[in-house]
């Protein structure tokens, strides 16, 4: 009898432990060697995932780590279309080439860090292939650039250009993209700002002014049209507004605008994005706008009277014209932009990996929150 039960008791204990055991194996085995990333033949476990975005999220504040998610994921697809592309160039990076970086770096020996090593090796050693494929020379442009805020601005500063204006001056007068205007240097076609500066450049000899329309593009610049339509001491005053990407958009709206139709041609021009229909900007006080040039205005504006346009540099509006001034072109040596135009080849290749590539990504909203609890000891 007693034999009985002690062989009970182990059958007991052993269905316990297989319990525990298999709830061990559910909750944390299991779910680390799902697959949550495929790119063509190669898979990612989620405790490779979770292992990598450890390492990103190292010096990162907890709430920070979320934001950093799926910028992890595309990272290790990213670099798995760089390891195969590599491989099918005959690139490669040696375990020793790792190693040196590991101990030069005083990095952890560890799986993920050898191939976050090996994957910034390699792409150094493709920029140098990619270097080692172009020319010495090709035909650049030397351009002189700037954006103005409409047509009427466009052939006011082309025609000074051509009766001799100083371009920097110029720039300084009428140019409303300050990150991108003044002389570029020599560039190929390629390294232009953008494709619309560059099919202004390109198709322009030398000594010559060309403009082009950027429907798109955002300017810092706009024109305010507003009227009060009430004031009150302790609300401050009500206002409604139409803001225009240019004066001579504006000079054009103001022609027919009237109390009657001011809603009506608010809806249908204004580019402010922060009001109601109409125009309505409800009651305001100073400092609302963040605009000092409206305040200026609007606070001095009798009731019931349409402002003219108030030049605001504080907002942005979209719409404008580049003005591309052709100093010089011709094949020109290529080693001041030798590095970016290797960029720009392996960022196209890349791109076409990519493209040839099938990438399977399971990482869905769950698992990623799963596996962010996890790295974070919420659970």
């Amino acid at each position: 009898m007693r034999k009985i039960i002690l062989i009970g008791a182990a059958v007991f204990f052993a269905g316990i432990i297989g319990y525990i055991s298999y709830g061990y194996y559910n909750d944390k085995i299991k779910p680390m060697r799902q697959t949550v990333i495929e790119v063509n033949d190669t898979s990612f476990s989620m405790g490779y995932y979770m292992e990598t975005l450890e390492v990103y999220a190292k010096n990162v504040e907890p709430n920070q780590v979320y934001y950093m998610a799926d910028m992890v994921a595309n990272q290790i697809i990213q670099d798995e279309l760089i390891k195969q592309g590599a491989e099918s160039l005959e690139i490669e990076v040696s375990p020793q080439e790792v190693a040196e970086q590991i101990e030069e770096n005083k990095l952890p020996d560890e799986e993920v860090y050898k191939d976050i090593v090996a994957l910034s090796l390699l792409r150094e050693k493709l920029q140098e292939y990619f270097a080692s494929r172009l020319p010495d020379t090709m035909e650049q442009a030397h351009a002189q650039v700037m954006l103005v805020e409409s047509q009427e601005a466009a052939d006011d500063v082309m025609a000074k250009i051509e009766n001799g204006g100083n371009f920097t001056a110029l720039v300084e007068e009428f140019s409303c993209k300050p990150t991108t205007e003044g002389d570029l240097g020599w560039l190929p076609q390629g390294l232009m700002p953008n494709s619309l500066i560059g099919d202004a450049a390109f198709s322009t000899d030398a000594g010559k002014v060309n403009k082009v329309e950027d429907g798109p593009v955002i300017k810092n610049i706009g024109y305010w049209l507003t009227e009060v339509t009430d004031k009150d001491e302790e609300k401050g005053i009500k206002v409604r507004a139409i803001l225009l990407g240019s004066k001579q958009e504006a000079d054009e709206v103001k022609a027919e605008l009237s109390h009657e139709n001011f809603a009506e041609l608010a809806d249908a021009h204004s580019q402010y994005k922060g009001g109601e229909d109409g125009g309505e900007l409800g009651w305001l006080k100073k400092g609302d706008m963040n605009s000092e040039a409206f305040d200026e205005v609007v606070f001095n504006l009798p009731l019931a009277e349409i402002s003219e346009p108030i030049q605001d540099k504080s907002v942005q509006t979209t719409g404008g014209y580049w003005i591309a001034n052709v100093l010089e072109k011709g094949e020109h040596n290529i080693e001041e932009v030798k590095e970016r135009l290797a960029n720009n080849e392996f960022m196209e290749w890349l791109q076409e990996r990519n493209e040839d590539s099938t990438i399977n990504n399971y990482l869905d909203e769950e698992k990623t929150q799963w596996a962010i609890s996890k790295i974070l000891g919420e659970s």
